[in-house]
């Protein structure tokens, strides 16, 4: 089969801007709004997926996944009845709210789902920040003075990344995307988050957003204190239950597919362009599923590419 091309679902965002129509030379369906994220790949309710030209045109995500599971994801999948992965990019023109995910162990309590993600930097902006984890001797109490102080900033690790930088970030780890930073981002099928600070500034709706103090307090990992981004290990950028990424390069005038043909990948072009069977090019900022078995694509130029899957155990 042929790579399976979606529609993105593009989300207006008081942070976002126009990076993907500069940068990857998109059509956004406006000229005007600020667009934060694009949704590459969902399975989430309305937020549906749709396949673009193929065999499967017209389908959704969750039809694939739930129709023809086995045909286009291959054996041993979760026991899920939509995708477990939800794949986006973002685009970073303002700091993102400072916020947490909650763990697994306390999502069913608060009324969430646990998100568990990785971002991998695209592109880097005006000194773009991340905020992940916290300062050395910063503890719950002083971290909620600071909140009730608005000096929540002053708690939080800062660090300076570089393009083709990436990080994991598990659920209950602090964190905020600062301004200047487009970013690929793997994450688990939720979107439960919970917002403890946000610059004191002023929504879409002229008001300001909700905040999520007490929940938030609650999922805060205080022990995560000053973290790095990902280290250099081969090809692995990310590994954990949910989803496990890496980084490959080819030459011009080599074939690629995913690493073991009886499992999909997702496949993200960093840099390069690849070419199918069919004359598709994909180029960076492109992402399509490749199912099992799936024909080689041509690498038209060198090109540097993420490719997703999910661990056989994942649940």
């Amino acid at each position: 089969m042929e790579p399976i091309v979606f529609q993105p679902i593009y989300k207006e965002r008081v942070w976002g801007g126009r990076s993907l129509e500069e940068i990857y030379d998109r059509q956004l369906p406006d000229s005007k709004t600020p667009y934060g994220e694009s949704w590459e790949m969902t399975d989430r309710g309305a937020d549906q997926s749709i396949v673009k030209g193929g065999a499967f045109d017209g389908k959704t995500l969750n039809d694939l996944w739930n129709v023809n599971r086995e045909e286009v994801f291959g054996k041993e999948m979760p026991d899920t009845d939509r995708f477990p992965l939800l794949i986006k990019i973002l685009d970073a023109q303002k700091d993102l709210s400072v916020q947490v995910h909650p763990p697994a162990d306390l999502a069913q309590e608060l009324g969430g789902e646990p998100k568990t993600e990785m971002w991998y930097i695209a592109d880097v902006k005006d000194g773009g920040k991340l905020y992940v984890g916290v300062k050395e001797g910063v503890t719950a109490e002083s971290f909620k003075s600071a909140i009730e102080r608005g000096a929540v900033e002053e708690s939080i690790h800062v660090i300076s990344p570089k393009k083709g930088d990436f990080i994991h970030i598990e659920s209950g780890r602090l964190h905020a995307i600062g301004a200047g930073l487009l970013i690929y981002e793997i994450q688990q099928n939720s979107d439960t988050t919970y917002r403890v600070f946000d610059w004191n500034r002023l929504g879409l709706s002229g008001k300001p957003r909700e905040l999520h103090v007490k929940e938030s307090l609650q999922c805060i990992d205080f022990t995560d204190i000053e973290p790095l981004m990902g280290a250099d290990n081969g090809s692995l950028l990310s590994s954990c239950p949910y989803f496990k990424v890496d980084r490959y390069e080819a030459k011009r005038g080599q074939k690629i597919t995913q690493k073991n043909r009886e499992r999909f990948a997702i496949i993200t072009v960093v840099e390069g362009v690849l070419k199918s069977n069919e004359g598709a090019h994909f180029k960076a900022g492109d992402f399509f599923l490749l199912p099992i078995n799936a024909s080689p694509l041509k690498v038209e130029g060198n090109v540097v590419y993420l490719e997703t899957t999910i661990p056989i155990t994942a649940q």
